[in-house]
């Protein structure tokens, strides 16, 4: 994997996923950020999700690489202690990802895992 911007926390947010990140924020209007969450449910337990936001909370963790700001809240930090949010370009099709070694397992959808 290429380079990735860590906080310390230990999330990390590869080059890959600011890039992308980048061009999407660039025809999103500026003030928007990348929200990365952990919540209950999907078929493995914990599911992530990604929005665009555009409020930081007192208590978000904040990673940034020139302009470009990826968050994650506090509850979900324990969950992505560790992890890598990544951007994969692949022939199934393009997405962020979370390579995440707190996960004992994960489904084949790849929002989707379990702790």
């Amino acid at each position: 994997m290429d380079g990735a911007a860590m906080i310390s926390g230990g999330i990390g947010v590869s080059d890959a996923a600011f890039d992308q990140l980048g061009t999407i924020l660039d025809s999103a209007g500026s003030g928007k950020f990348l929200r990365v969450a952990v919540l209950g449910g999907g078929c493995s337990g914990f599911q992530y999700t990604f929005d665009l936001d555009e409020t930081i909370a007192e208590d978000d963790i904040v990673i940034a690489r020139d302009g470009v700001r990826v968050a994650v809240d506090a509850v979900s930090q324990p969950f992505l202690d560790g992890a890598v949010i990544d951007f994969k370009n692949e022939l199934i099709g393009a997405h962020f990802a979370v390579n995440n070694p707190n996960a004992t397992s994960s489904c084949g959808c790849g929002t989707s895992f379990s702790i």
